[in-house]
């Protein structure tokens, strides 16, 4: 069976206080009771330093929110996938839809990170996801399967080591969510599509990103394909977060 994976992504959020205080009671929660499933925090470039000191030795694995496309020179404010693995950085979350909305991310492009951020040993977490309009316009399979198709055409045969996160747009930071029956039959599209690319698709962890809360998470991850959750607000809060991956279990 394989393992989930919870990774809670901060967003624009934290500070060197308030990082340390979250981290504690999420590391003293995991010492009174040892996650089953992996656990990641996605964290703004700003904290990594501070963060992979924290986390050093622990449950917890470290990520970063972006990559560049780029493996270094004259790119002013990106951050490469071997600056990411000097601080023992293990994910990195590419089109995120937020990054897609207001950065004008291309499939392109985001599949291009997913490829830097695998030739540099780091585990790419791939996010695809359709807006409002697209879902009641009947396009979600659609958008989902381009999205993913991109980074499967570039990546070949390492795509069987991508994470891949399902972030329905308009379920982000709105407090919808979609229903463990839409969520299931979009992560089902994604696997069915993994699988024709890769035997060993069944392996690949299909996460849940929209609006995962400590509510909504156990009937969620008790569906056949998804196997963890990328958790926004609901990570920063220690209590939350741990219930989070406690259900996991």
């Amino acid at each position: 069976m394989k393992k989930k994976l919870i990774a809670g992504n901060w967003k624009m959020n934290g500070g060197l206080a308030a990082n340390q205080a979250l981290l504690t009671a999420l590391l003293d929660g995991l010492k009174a009771q040892p996650p089953v499933c992996g656990v990641a925090v996605a964290v703004p470039a700003a904290y990594l330093a501070q963060v992979q000191s924290l986390v050093a030795g622990s449950a917890i694995a470290l990520a970063a929110q972006d990559v560049s496309s780029q493996e270094s020179g004259a790119f002013t404010g990106e951050i490469s996938a071997g600056m990411l693995r000097d601080f023992g950085t293990r994910y990195a979350l590419v089109g995120h839809s937020e990054r897609r909305q207001y950065h004008g991310e291309t499939d392109e492009l985001v599949a291009a990170k997913a490829q830097r951020a695998l030739a540099a040993g780091i585990t790419p977490i791939v996010c695809v996801g359709e807006t409002l309009a697209e879902r009641e316009a009947g396009q979600t399979e659609a958008v989902v399967k381009r999205q993913l198709a991109a980074v499967i055409h570039l990546n070949g045969h390492c795509i069987s080591e991508i994470v891949v996160a399902y972030e329905p747009v308009w379920a982000i930071g709105t407090g919808r969510t979609a229903t463990p029956a839409q969520a299931q039959e979009v992560h089902a599209v994604l696997r069915a599509q993994l699988a024709a690319a890769t035997e060993h698709a069944q392996r690949i962890p299909l996460l849940y990103g929209g609006s995962m809360n400590a509510a909504n998470a156990a009937q969620l991850l008790a569906e056949n394909d998804i196997d963890g959750g990328l958790v926004g607000g609901a990570s920063l809060k220690a209590a939350d977060f741990l219930q989070i991956i406690a259900a996991a279990g």
